[in-house]
């Protein structure tokens, strides 16, 4: 019985460099089947988890999503596997030459392909990705210990895109939610419990109270003690110290709850880490 033909998902939103990706795979991999071609990073997550392809051409730069958040969200809906066809697929990334970029991908050993695509790199790729299809293809089980080498070079790559430490907070200039604008308090970081990502603002959630600031969450991590504050999910940035209990569901999801709060916080595959000794 032959094998089904490999597929990929190109993730690209400029259309023209879209299509060229495509004319270059059907040189370079004839029987490579592109199942479906996305525009931004959130289509990029619902059309992988519906089409389960075998290879995702991400490109870094994209609306909604970036390439690396896209595959971190990926990486966290993706289901446990227990068969060979629900393996999480290979990820390319596609970007403009970028010296930090590049220098990111390369120590994380991840394949890269640079705008616009060159014919004898792309075949280089396509190479390593047969060879990988070809290991996929007898390994009975993909375990969580299986994608944890993914989840590390997605970590590293994610830290990377954030630019490394910045001067730390002492305080935040926030608003009150129904009062954006009008007053600003200044609330010392020593009194945050957590942040949480909301639409175009950041909640910062203090004991007593709750917040909103316009910064982004990849910005405010470079200005918080790592050791202080942990990313426990894409949105999410908490203070260890609080943690009190971390439960996993029937569906191996964890959550963790804070000393002095009433709700529970999802923890990300790709934080899980955190918590390996569960």
């Amino acid at each position: 019985m032959n094998a089904p033909a490999p597929t990929a998902l190109i993730a690209e939103d400029e259309p023209l460099l879209a299509a060229a990706l495509q004319a270059e795979l059907a040189r370079a991999w004839p029987e490579l089947k592109v199942v479906a071609s996305v525009g931004d990073g959130l289509s990029a997550v619902k059309q992988a988890m519906a089409l389960a392809p075998d290879v995702l051409f991400f490109d870094i730069r994209m609306p909604g999503l970036s390439g690396l958040e896209a595959a971190a969200e990926l990486a966290d809906q993706w289901p446990p596997a227990d068969a060979p066809d629900r393996a999480f697929p290979a990820l390319v990334f596609v970007t403009a030459y970028d010296e930090y970029a590049v220098q990111a991908f390369e120590a994380q050993a991840v394949d890269y392909l640079l705008k616009p695509v060159q014919a004898a790199r792309l075949q280089k790729t396509v190479e390593k990705l047969r060879k990988a299809s070809a290991k996929r293809s007898v390994s009975a089980i993909e375990t969580e210990a299986a994608m944890e080498p993914m989840l590390e070079r997605l970590r590293g790559l994610l830290a990377a895109e954030g630019g490394g430490a910045a001067p730390r907070l002492s305080v935040i200039a926030a608003s009150l939610p129904g009062a954006l604008g009008a007053s600003i308090r200044m609330v010392p970081v020593d009194e945050v419990l957590y942040f949480e990502a909301a639409d175009k603002y950041l909640r910062v959630l203090t004991a007593g109270a709750e917040y909103l600031i316009r910064t982004p969450l990849k910005e405010l991590i470079a200005q918080l003690d790592p050791q202080v504050f942990w990313q426990i999910h894409r949105g999410t940035v908490v203070r260890a110290s609080l943690i009190d209990t971390v439960t996993r569901d029937e569906a191996g999801k964890l959550s963790l709850s804070l000393r002095g709060r009433p709700e529970r916080l999802a923890v990300s595959r790709l934080y899980a880490h955190l918590f390996r000794a569960m």
